[in-house]
Order: C-alpha cells, then sequence, then structure tokens
C-alpha cells in the first residue's frame, strides 16, 4: 500500500484564503492535507486492539482523501452508511524543532469527537464537531525525519445530545436533513512556534472612541515581560503602530486609530458596499528566546439596532439575506476546494443579496474570510441537539462557546443564532428550564461578546432577544401584508398565535428597538421531474412562476415599513430538499440578473432607496409620537 506522505509547506507569500485560518496565520506551516490511511471500526474495537501503534497499520485497510469525510464522493470512499468509529493514520515529516521551540498540531474540525495519537503516544482529544482544536505534540516526536499521526474519531448517528444541525439520524436524508459528516472535515496542519507563542486573537474596534482593541492570549505565561510590538496598516499605508510589554498570559491592548476621529473615517469603514480590510501583524519579541510574529486583519465597524431598524456603522441599513446551508453534493459539509468558498460568496452578491444565514453551522473560517474581503454580512448560528436534556445542554454550550470565541473577531458577523426553532428545548412554550437555557445562551453569547445582537431562538417562541427573527412559509404577498403591513398588524402577529400556530413572543416584553425581520420565508420548489422524496414548501411549475412567486413575496416584504429585512430559504438546493434559487451544483434557476432585480427592488416602480428613506421616516414618526428616546446597542 502506498505510504502518505507529507504535503509540501505552503507558500507565505500565497493569498490569506490559502491558509486553514486566515485570520490567524504565521509565515510558514505545513498542510497534511491529502491521502490517509483509513478503517472503519464498527465493533469499536481499535482501542482494545491498539490500531494508535505503528504495529497495528495493518488495521488500515483503505484510505480517503482528507478533509472529505467519508460520507462523501471526494473523500474516495463514498459509504454514507453507519459508521459510528472510523480511524485515521498517515506519516509526515517535521524538522527537530530548535531548543526552546514548539511544534503544534491544528486540527479545523472532525466530527463528533476525537482522540489522537502521534508515534503512539496519546497527545490529547477533543469533543465538538464545528470547532478547532491544538495539540502540542513536541513531545511524542522521535527526532527529525518520519512521523506517524493517528486519529480516532467517533460520532454516533442516533444520538440526539450531540450537536449535529441538519446531519440526518436515519440511515436515509430525508425532509430538511441530508447525510451525516464523520470524521475530519476541515484542514488539519503543523506549525513550529517558540516556547512562548501567540495561541489566540481576538479584536474589537469602537468607532465612537476611534480605537481598536487587540486581546491576546500566549501560551503561556512568559517567566519575564516580553515585548509585543503591533503595526495596523491600509495597503501599506501605516495606520498604528504601538509596542507595549506583556507580563500575563492573557492582556488586552488598546490602539488609538487616529483616522476614526477625523474626517478620514469612512475610507476605514467596513461594510458589504465597501469591504476595507485593516492588515495586522504582531510580533513578539522577548530576551534571549525566540520570537513569534502572526499575521491577521481587522474590519473597523459597529452594528447595532434602534427604533426596529439593524444599524450598520451607526446608520440604518436593511437586510437582503439568503439561508446558506453550506453543503456540497460531492464533499458534503466540507467545500469542494477553496475556490467554491470564494465562488459561494461571489455568488450571493451577484444575485443582489447582502448578506447569508449560516444554518445549522458553524462555517469555515475561509468562508469567512471572503466574507470579509468580498463584503458580506453573516448570521453566526450553531448546529443544534435534537432532545433537551443536561448532556445536551453541556455539550451545545461548550461548543458554542468555541465557536463564539474562534469567529468573533471577523467583521462580517453581524448576529449570534445560538438556537433555531426551538430545536433542542422542543418545550420551551411550557417548560422553565428551556426557556432558563435558551435566556441564559442569550447571556452567555453577550458576556464573550457585547459587540453583536443576538438571538435566543430564531423562528418563534423567543425569550428574550435583539432581533426578533420570524419564519413564515406564507405562499403569497397579500399574507405578508396582513401579518406585516401595520403596527397593529404586526403586534397581532408576534403575540397571537402566529405563523404556524407558534407564538414568536412566549412573553410580550415592552419592544427596546428590535428590529423584526422575516429571518426564513418562500422556500419556493420548481424541480421538473421531481421524485417523491423531495421536499419544499410550496410548488411553482415553471422557472418564470419561481420568479414571479419569489417577486411577489419580497415585494410585499420590501413594502412593510415595520420589517428590518428578510432571509429567503434557501440559496441552493440540498440533497431532496429543493427549495434554492441554484441547484446544487450551483446553476441558476432564474436569470441571476432578474433575482437582482428583486431583491435589491430595482424591478420595482418605486426606487430600493426611496423605500428605505420611507421605512425609516415612518420609524422616526412612530418614535416621536411614542416619545421614547432612542436606544442603540450593541454598539
Amino acid at each position: 500500500m502506498t505510504n502518505p506522505t507529507t504535503e509540501p509547506s505552503a507558500d507565505p507569500t500565497a493569498d490569506p484564503s490559502a491558509h486553514p485560518r486566515p485570520q490567524f496565520r504565521r509565515e510558514t506551516w505545513t498542510d497534511l492535507c491529502g491521502v490517509w490511511r483509513f478503517a472503519y471500526d464498527d465493533g469499536d474495537q481499535g482501542l482494545v486492539q491498539r490500531w494508535f501503534e505503528s504495529e497495528r497499520a495493518d488495521a488500515f485497510d483503505r484510505t480517503i482523501r482528507v478533509p472529505y469525510p467519508p460520507e462523501s464522493k471526494l473523500s474516495e470512499v463514498h459509504d454514507p452508511g453507519f459508521h459510528p468509529v472510523v480511524w485515521y493514520e498517515r506519516t509526515f515529516a517535521v524538522a527537530p524543532p530548535a531548543s526552546g521551540e514548539r511544534v503544534l498540531l491544528h486540527f479545523g474540525a472532525v466530527d463528533y469527537s476525537a482522540t489522537v495519537w502521534v508515534n503512539g503516544i496519546q497527545v490529547g482529544g477533543h469533543e465538538g464537531g464545528h470547532t478547532p482544536f491544538t495539540f502540542d505534540i513536541t513531545g511524542a516526536l522521535r527526532g527529525g525525519g518520519e512521523q506517524t499521526v493517528v486519529v480516532r474519531a467517533e460520532d454516533l448517528p442516533t444520538d440526539a445530545s450531540q450537536p449535529r444541525g441538519k446531519q440526518c439520524r436515519s440511515l436515509e436524508p430525508e425532509g430538511i436533513f441530508y447525510d451525516r459528516t464523520t470524521g475530519i472535515w476541515q484542514p488539519v496542519w503543523l506549525e513550529t512556534v517558540p516556547a512562548v507563542h501567540v495561541a489566540d486573537l481576538a479584536w474589537t474596534s469602537d468607532l465612537e472612541a476611534g480605537t481598536v482593541q487587540l486581546e491576546l492570549t500566549l501560551s503561556r505565561a512568559p517567566a519575564s515581560p516580553v515585548e509585543l510590538d503591533v503595526r495596523l496598516d491600509l495597503a501599506g499605508e501605516l495606520l498604528v503602530r504601538q509596542t507595549v510589554r506583556v507580563g500575563e498570559q492573557t492582556s488586552r491592548t488598546v490602539l488609538a486609530v487616529p483616522d476614526l476621529l477625523g474626517g478620514r473615517a469612512g475610507r476605514l469603514l467596513w461594510s458589504p458596499e465597501s469591504p476595507t480590510l485593516v492588515n495586522a501583524t504582531l510580533a513578539l519579541r522577548g530576551g534571549d528566546e525566540p520570537g513569534d510574529e502572526v499575521s491577521s486583519y481587522v474590519g473597523l465597524r459597529s452594528v447595532g439596532f434602534r427604533d426596529g431598524l439593524f444599524l450598520l456603522n451607526g446608520r440604518p441599513y436593511y437586510l437582503r439575506m439568503v439561508l446558506e446551508q453550506g453543503f456540497w453534493p460531492q464533499s458534503h459539509l466540507a467545500a469542494p476546494d477553496a475556490d467554491a468558498l470564494r465562488r459561494e460568496v461571489e455568488l450571493v452578491k451577484e444575485l443582489g443579496f447582502t448578506g447569508v444565514r449560516i444554518h445549522q453551522k458553524v462555517e469555515d473560517p475561509r468562508f469567512l474570510y471572503w466574507c470579509d474581503r468580498l463584503g458580506l454580512l453573516v448570521w453566526g448560528e450553531m448546529a443544534n441537539t435534537f432532545e433537551f436534556s443536561t448532556r445536551a445542554v453541556d455539550r451545545l454550550t461548550r461548543e458554542w462557546t468555541e465557536a463564539v470565541r474562534r469567529d468573533r473577531s471577523h467583521p462580517c458577523v453581524v448576529c449570534w443564532v445560538p438556537l433555531n426553532e426551538s430545536w433542542g428545548v422542543p418545550h420551551i412554550a411550557t417548560s422553565e428550564q428551556q426557556r432558563s437555557f435558551a435566556t441564559a445562551l442569550y447571556h452567555l453569547t453577550r458576556a464573550i461578546d457585547p459587540t453583536r445582537p443576538v438571538i435566543s431562538n430564531d423562528g418563534w417562541e423567543h425569550t428574550e432577544s435583539d432581533v426578533w427573527g420570524v419564519h413564515d412559509y406564507t405562499p403569497r404577498g397579500a399574507s405578508i401584508e396582513e401579518r406585516y403591513g401595520s403596527p397593529e398588524a404586526l403586534r397581532r402577529t408576534l403575540y397571537g398565535p402566529g405563523p404556524g400556530r407558534r407564538k414568536v413572543m412566549l412573553t410580550e416584553p415592552v419592544r427596546e428597538g428590535q428590529p423584526v425581520v422575516l429571518t426564513e420565508f418562500g422556500g419556493l420548489s420548481y424541480l421538473p421531474g421531481a421524485d417523491d422524496k423531495w421536499f419544499g414548501y410550496s410548488t411553482v411549475d415553471s422557472p418564470e412562476a419561481l420568479r414571479d412567486r419569489f417577486g411577489e413575496l419580497v415585494g410585499a416584504i420590501l413594502d412593510s415599513a415595520e420589517l428590518a429585512g428578510f432571509c429567503y430559504t434557501q440559496l441552493t438546493d440540498t440533497q431532496q430538499e429543493r427549495n434554492g434559487l441554484l441547484t446544487e451544483d450551483r446553476t441558476p434557476k432564474v436569470p441571476v440578473e432578474q433575482v437582482h432585480e428583486i431583491v435589491t427592488g430595482a424591478s420595482r416602480a418605486i426606487p430600493a432607496e426611496e423605500v428605505d428613506a420611507y421605512r425609516r421616516a415612518t420609524r422616526q414618526a412612530q418614535r416621536q409620537q411614542r416619545n421614547r428616546p432612542e436606544k442603540e446597542t450593541p454598539r
């Protein structure tokens, strides 16, 4: 059998999108994606038989192409059946680390739990199928030359307490649920770093104060303070350079950006229309110890809400979004390649949308990079469980915390959604315990990141939320007008039975400026020759009918002064869920330019700019009539 070898080291001059984590990258790293040995362990005998030892290489009876899950075609295994335990093995070469250096092994995501050995020595484990983890493998290395890494991944297909999102628990996908994604599904890579190195970083911009805050976490507290040199530049033009002494493992550094307080602030601000990114370089120096250097970037922008409007950079911003499943027919939750991630963002923008709601998935950081780079708003959502239990609460909370920490520096992310449609909290309307969990997730998320709105439970049965998201799959624009066309109609919808006979708000809180957004609607299916397994919310019989019905629904939403935006279901067909504007291979069902005209309002008699101005004026008049002070939060 062919022995997999290490892929060439990454080109340090390449585009940041080539790095597995573009917002936190070092000049040199080694890609471990490619061909690995692979084995199913349906009887769960691998641990007993010690498959992690090099003498048991015979246990790996096939190969797989990482990072594609074994259920997918691109993995070259393509077996969607139930296989709860899988094993991976490969060899790699690494230069012997110099004195004081450490070798780190990074995994982007392994679904669901992973245990890792290097040269037969267990180096760590991780639970959570959507979030990254890193192990220091220095102590397990055998000098220079060939090393062996083994990964055991466990993904129990029917475990309802496991956060799995839209991965089906039945043998075959059905309804709105898709084939499973097991094992390694995001990149694996190596880095050699100093003993004291940057382990994590987070950026927060404060436009009013004219500052950027860097929260830095080192691998350990230095024996004596080290120097941190931070440089921010815009296309080579130096904006800020600051050197500070760091003596603790975690530190915060506030950098003043003079241009944010002057007349030149506009050129620095990030938005979908002007996605400006400021380059950042961090250099760590500590006496005789080797230094560490990390490249990053920051987007300067604020998000918030006021008087029922969503705010971007302190100004009303109407949300035109589409639901993004992030699923490809040949590779499932993993993207076919890095170019596919960029093309996905480009397609969304070509269709006229300004944002995506990532659905039941924590998306690849490379996708978020292209949203940052090309200008696309993102609502970050957690993959939910299918039951409420102590174990499910623990699992979801830990993984969600990791997801928020990983992605909180991306300017594209403008809202957090820990729960969707009461998944995992099926009795939230009557259970105080389940309501407490949803509210606790809201406050936990705000504690980690107070700069973005948070939705406790998107779609219906909100407890406490900064945006009131509503899911309404009515097939007609007239129903949109009846439910959202006036303040009185909106109140009936929010506090009455609601769409689908679910209450949108579990109580009647005082509205403190929260926007109401139709965060799922449409779901229109046009599929010639569909079999009996397809799924859609309502059906049309031609591309022209799809265009007209889509236009009717979007037009009715744009006519409502009560709604702050919308999110159409959905971008692409996904297996049997055939309600995309695009097929699963990303072919448009309706000409792109026609969708763009509808989404942007360009096809309407009243220009989109006038509609937005009317909406803002209406809200201002309502506020004055209520005589309430303005409130904007968060910033």
